[in-house]
């Protein structure tokens, strides 16, 4: 490793950032006689600034990034315990900070003086995250002489709101059973108030969740109905909307589910709620994986996490599938009622299903006259309306999801004329 040529080789809680390619470059150059600039460095930070909304002195912006991503001692335990630390953490967090901030405003000084690019750079997609907006005053504005124990404060308020590494920039994963959590970059956005009409599952959802975030007593929601209802879109909002609280999301397919009880054992490791989401779920009668399931929900020695939920979705209520010969004696089976009731286990441990229907003529309506607004349609009511339900007739179908697809279809009419 390049020798330091600041205190950086001092650092007791951040010396992931000692590691780094770029910070290593930055002390390799400051090492030198500084004749010939490191454009190989400005070359990566450009990069870095497209890629991370960088503004300003890049190469500061960057080191900062690097300290909100940190997992470290200090973002592990503040993250779990909600921010408290022991006064020896604080006391080395402290020092560290002490460190980091002489060699942002001293070591890199070098820079401010140069009339160079980075200095005063602007990504093209200048949309800086806001934990960035909120962290990096305490560090680069020189106005501010926040002192070490006011960064500190501010650091741990950070760990606690969005945690660290993947869990900052990311409030959706994806269960990957090679590489385990993976972050989604382009989640669906949509939120709450997107959702038009279905008010009672709403409230049932909301209450039900913000039991859950404020560590209330709370309960696995399975979410059945008619396709195009809006039982998937209804978990993704509230995790839109409940994010900033520490409510994260992780996806996890059907064939996964005999990897529930490692997602839970790294899951309860942290400080931050989790939704296990499992979408359009159902079981034909020859798939076990559904026994994961039940096991982890209820009846398994190990009881789950705290700190997780199940929200299932699916257009069966009792999620396997059934057969006629079920609803009579004249099975071949002869524990008949004993595989009836293995059927009907699964949802049973949902301590609340919420049914989403086939809206009416009148919400069908209703949902498209929302949507028409909030997208500035200008169409008249009257054509608005007939058009809609011609396009309902010939899709086969009555949902928030075909009155969702009728407004596409007429904002591209819109644009092509």
């Amino acid at each position: 490793m390049t020798k330091m040529t600041s205190n950086l080789d001092q650092l007791l809680i951040y010396r992931n950032i000692i590691e780094d390619e770029l910070i290593q470059k930055t002390c390799a150059f400051l090492a030198t006689t500084k004749e010939n600039l490191p454009f190989d460095l400005f070359y990566k930070l450009i990069q870095k600034s497209e890629q991370l909304g960088l503004t300003d002195n890049v190469l500061k912006s960057y080191l900062v990034y690097l300290i909100s991503l940190d997992e470290n001692t200090l973002s592990v335990m503040a993250e779990q315990t909600g921010g408290y630390i022991g006064k020896s953490l604080r006391l080395a967090a402290l020092h560290d900070l002490a460190i980091l901030k002489n060699f942002i405003n001293q070591d890199l000084s070098f820079f401010d003086t140069q009339d160079l690019l980075i200095n005063h750079y602007l990504p093209t997609n200048n949309t800086r995250k806001q934990y960035l907006e909120e962290l990096t005053p305490y560090f680069l504005d020189e106005s501010k002489s926040d002192s070490q124990e006011k960064i500190l404060d501010k650091l741990l308020q950070h760990y606690v709101s969005y945690g660290y590494g993947e869990l900052v920039n990311h409030t959706a994963f994806r269960w990957n059973r090679d590489k385990g959590l993976e972050g989604i970059v382009h989640c669906d956005p949509i939120q709450l108030n997107d959702l038009i009409g279905y008010d009672r599952q709403k409230k049932v959802l909301v209450q039900n969740t913000e039991a859950f975030i404020t560590g209330k007593p709370a309960c696995n929601v399975l979410l059945t109905g008619d396709r195009g209802t809006g039982k998937s879109s209804s978990v993704k909002a509230l995790v839109n909307h409940y994010s900033s609280h520490g409510l994260r999301l992780v996806e996890v397919a059907k064939h996964d589910l005999p990897d529930l009880h490692g997602i839970l054992k790294q899951l309860g490791k942290l400080g931050k709620k989790f939704i296990i989401f499992l979408d359009d779920l159902s079981f034909e009668e020859f798939e076990i994986e559904y026994k994961h399931l039940k096991s982890v929900m209820e009846g398994g020695i190990e009881s789950k996490p705290s700190n997780v939920l199940i929200y299932a979705t699916s257009n069966r209520m009792h999620l396997i599938r059934e057969s006629w010969n079920d609803r009579t004696e004249k099975s071949n089976d002869i524990q008949h009622f004993d595989t009836v009731n293995e059927k009907l286990s699964l949802s049973d441990r949902f301590g609340i299903t919420v049914s989403f229907f086939s809206p009416t003529q009148d919400e069908y309506l209703r949902i498209v006259e929302e949507l028409a607004r909030k997208n500035n349609i200008t169409m008249p009511l009257d054509l608005l309306r007939s058009e809609s339900l011609k396009w309902e007739r010939s899709h086969a179908g009555r949902s928030g999801r075909k009155a969702q697809q009728f407004i596409t279809h007429v904002l591209g009419e819109d644009k092509a004329e």
